[in-house]
């Protein structure tokens, strides 16, 4: 079927638009490099835009009219934000819904030990990750570390031109004979993933010298004891900033564009909404999706259910069926991203059906492995809707399956909101090396998924 690339359409005024917007979205990856960054970062712009926050307007027991804006942030790793429309809410609502997680390396809960004279925190990988990528390159150390007392301390180190930075070592290539001829998936094992956090020993120090030396660096930078290490949510990722990518600067290298190149986009098209929409609208940034959405800030749990009801209570809809209908009659786009057309591996991909880089936002009508298992499959009534609307708004879209039928696949938040009778199809961003520490997206995609997301919360109805 006919594509062509997106770059080739755009006037000057709009190039400017998307340049500006790509470096919007550069920030925002820059400042977001764990969940809690997100939504801290959702929150701001959703002030900004003037949405008040929900839990307040619950705890005040004010009313909802159409046209509210409002948001909550769901323990600081999930957001959701909404527009109340003219029509109620149990005529269902337009969703657009990312995650904000991506893979990297987790601190174990009792993580700091000393070894040949070397301070080490042990790990242990969150996601999908091919683990020998995560060796010999500067990483960040971000989180929180909670004290017992419940007085909370922000780590973000390693991303400030003067920060110190850590590492996984590997084995030097002089002696890694044996470890050349394993497979990839075991040159590197889990368990030496121990990250390299000191070597210079306390002074007077004789049992664990170098070990004793860093506890005292936490002790004086942050007030902080060994035992707080077990109230700590700490996470490694790589350390520097998302670049333009290309003599032409035409894409953006960076960490976590899966899925964070969907939700920023997402998040946008809500924020910049403008007017009274006919339907609410809701836009969902949720956490835990590579893990498989388990957990109280996953999408697995009940915690957009329970936020639709407290918003339909403020809004005087309340009941147990009102809400069903509401989220029954909802249309949604899970915002995800798909695995681009990289010609390096070409054997994976079945070219006609693959996700071209740069030639706009990509519908995968469902994803899930071999025979579709663990798929949301979209019905082709509202894959019609979908055309109608990108066509309507004149978007760059292609659609897409995740490789060939019998190598590989993934999944999505689609099929855990899908259950509730909605209609859902992903609908995201192409992108090469997909959960590598650095990844790579076409600004011109992000260009296009922004406008698709704007176009389907303005123009998605029930059919």
């Amino acid at each position: 079927m006919y594509r062509e690339n997106a770059w080739k359409q755009y006037e000057t005024a709009e190039q400017a638009k998307l340049e500006a917007f790509a470096g919007d979205y550069r920030r925002f990856l820059n400042a977001g490099k764990t969940e809690r960054e997100c939504v801290a970062q959702a929150v701001a712009e959703a002030k900004k835009a003037g949405f008040a926050d929900l839990q307040d307007i619950v705890k005040e027991g004010r009313a909802l009219q159409p046209g509210d804006r409002v948001y909550t942030s769901w323990m600081g790793k999930s957001f959701m934000s909404f527009i109340l429309g003219r029509r109620p809410l149990t005529e269902g609502m337009n969703i657009v819904g990312a995650h904000i997680d991506s893979p990297r390396v987790d601190v174990k809960q009792n993580p700091l030990y000393e070894d040949g004279d070397i301070a080490y925190f042990d790990t242990h990988y969150y996601g999908g990750i091919k683990k020998y990528q995560w060796v010999a390159q500067p990483l960040a150390l971000h989180g929180v570390i909670v004290r017992r007392d419940g007085s909370k301390v922000t780590i973000a180190l390693g991303e400030g031109e003067d920060d110190p930075v850590f590492c996984f070592s590997d084995l030097l290539i002089h002696l890694a004979q044996d470890q050349m001829k394993k497979s990839a998936a075991e040159v590197i094992e889990g368990e030496t993933l121990n990250l390299i956090v000191g070597s210079k020993p306390l002074t007077g120090e004789e049992k664990e010298p170098v070990k004793k030396a860093v506890l005292k660096l936490l002790k004086d930078e942050y007030d902080l004891e060994e035992q707080d290490l077990l109230s700590a949510e700490l996470e490694i990722v790589p350390a520097g900033k998302a670049r333009d990518l290309g003599f032409d600067r035409s894409m953006i290298l960076g960490y976590g564009h899966d899925d964070r190149v969907c939700a920023y986009p997402s998040l946008r098209a809500l924020t910049d909404y403008e007017g009274m929409p006919e339907y609410a609208l809701c836009a969902i940034l949720t956490d835990k999706e590579e893990i498989g959405s388990v957990g109280a800030t996953g999408m697995a749990s009940n915690y957009f259910e329970n936020t639709v009801a407290e918003l339909m209570a403020a809004a005087g809809e309340e009941g147990s069926l009102a809400l069903r209908r509401a989220l029954r009659n909802s249309r949604m786009l899970s915002s995800d991203v798909s695995a681009g057309f990289d010609p390096n591996f070409a054997g994976v991909f079945e070219k006609k059906n693959a996700a071209l880089l740069g030639y706009g936002v990509c519908f995968n009508k469902f994803t899930g492995r071999g025979g579709k298992g663990g798929s949301n499959d979209a019905n082709a009534e509202y894959m019609a809707e979908i055309r109608r609307i990108m066509d309507g708004a004149g978007v760059d879209f292609q659609t897409a399956e995740l490789g060939k039928v019998d190598v590989g696949g993934g999944g999505t938040i689609a099929y855990m909101c899908a259950k509730y009778g909605m209609n859902v199809i992903d609908a995201g961003i192409p992108v090469l090396s997909m959960h590598a520490p650095y990844e790579v997206v076409a600004k011109c995609d992000i260009w296009e998924a922004y406008k698709c997301y704007l176009a389907f919360l303005k123009d998605a109805k029930p059919f």
